[in-house]
């Protein structure tokens, strides 16, 4: 009886609006902290460009920026911010607002709460800030288009113009498309394989375009290019030169631990899935995209990175399939069952570990671990 009182008044939405708020402050202000200091990794891979050898993967973005800073003079330190600033305040505005009317439960606040969820941006500071927000935004735009029943074909191709520059962005755009698809197929619940070319077409030939034609990211001159607009990097992007295959061979010891974190995910993942409709083809279309990622995992060692992304865009799937609801505080009243107590235990798990970028993919350093362990580390240090 104790737990059912202490329970039964839990508003799982505003504890919902509660995350994205602090979430979202919190990545907007390390995405200026680290853009203050010259951050070779989160700055820097803004500032690729094709001033520098010609055409390249993620140049698009520094070229633009570099056009904006010849017109006003600003320092490109705050113009890359002010366009992270809107792109990740608008990507948690969306969600905000497709969530809005939902129902939502415990079970589906655990997704938020997973360690490759909302929590991971906390757990890891340097998932701020990067260009897979823009991934994050025309999806969640997509599929609120989508639950609204507001998607014309015109605006399809709006979107599939939007994946074509995202893709020239940061090629990560190409390994994450089948969400797209998969959207589609939950709202109208058939597949129609047509419809969804368009959209692999969308990244497919700007990234073949990149194989074929782009030159390396940094061709020699960037740092000078950008030391002489007043950005200096001492580190990161610019100066990357491993080979990221015999990297992850060197450290497979820690690389192997990302199999636990992927196991807990996949098993909160299938639970949550017990409780939907359709389960078992949506089963099979979430590993079909898994697969469809893979070579990021074999090419790149920041798997951990990738695995968030995968979660991020699995949340606001999942938002798409919540019922709806007559108040922007509506939740679903806990009930105090089995379910309850799997959801809690995975929860609390979740708030337990860490998954690192890339390197250690399981450490207990979660959330829990920075909130009451690590201030009192600090201060016996003091």
């Amino acid at each position: 009886m104790r737990i059912e009182k202490l329970v039964q008044h839990f508003n799982s939405k505003i504890f919902i609006y509660f995350l994205i708020a602090v979430t979202a402050i919190y990545t907007l202000a390390f995405t200026l902290a680290f853009n203050l200091k010259d951050d070779g990794y989160i700055l820097a891979d803004w500032l690729i460009n094709y001033e520098d050898g010609g055409f390249k993967r993620r140049g698009l973005s520094g070229s633009f920026f570099f056009i904006l800073q010849d017109i006003t003079g600003f320092s490109l330190n705050y113009i890359v911010y002010f366009f992270q600033f809107i792109i990740i305040s608008l990507f948690f505005w969306c969600y905000t607002k497709l969530i809005r009317y939902k129902v939502t439960d415990l079970l589906y606040l655990s997704l938020l709460l997973s360690s490759i969820g909302f929590v991971g941006l906390l757990n890891t500071v340097t998932y701020v800030g990067k260009k897979e927000f823009i991934v994050f935004l025309l999806f969640t735009c997509f599929v609120y288009l989508l639950d609204h029943d507001k998607l014309s074909k015109y605006k399809e191709y709006i979107f599939c113009l939007f994946l074509f520059i995202s893709t020239l962005l940061h090629e990560v755009t190409l390994f994450y498309v089948p969400y797209f698809a998969i959207a589609l197929y939950v709202k109208n619940g058939k597949l129609e394989v047509r419809r969804y070319i368009k959209y692999f077409l969308a990244v497919i030939i700007p990234a073949a375009a990149i194989v074929v034609f782009g030159k390396n990211v940094n061709e020699g001159m960037s740092l000078e290019i950008l030391s002489k607009r007043g950005v200096h990097p001492t580190y990161g992007i610019f100066y990357w030169n491993i080979d990221e295959r015999q990297y992850i061979k060197e450290h497979l010891n820690e690389y192997l631990l990302y199999f636990i974190s992927l196991g807990i995910s996949i098993f909160h993942i299938g639970y949550y899935l017990k409780y939907l409709n359709g389960r078992k083809i949506l089963y099979i279309l979430l590993i079909g995209a898994f697969i469809f990622s893979f070579p990021l995992f074999y090419l790149a060692i920041d798997w951990g990175r990738w695995m968030y992304i995968h979660m991020i865009l699995i949340i606001v799937l999942f938002a798409m399939m919540l019922k709806k609801g007559d108040s922007i505080y509506v939740y679903e009243p806990i009930t105090i069952n089995r379910k309850f107590y799997i959801t809690i235990a995975i929860i609390l798990l979740s708030l337990l570990y860490r998954v690192e970028m890339s390197g250690s993919g399981f450490t207990f350093e979660g959330i829990l671990y920075r909130l009451f362990v690590a201030p009192m580390e600090l201060l016996n240090k003091m």
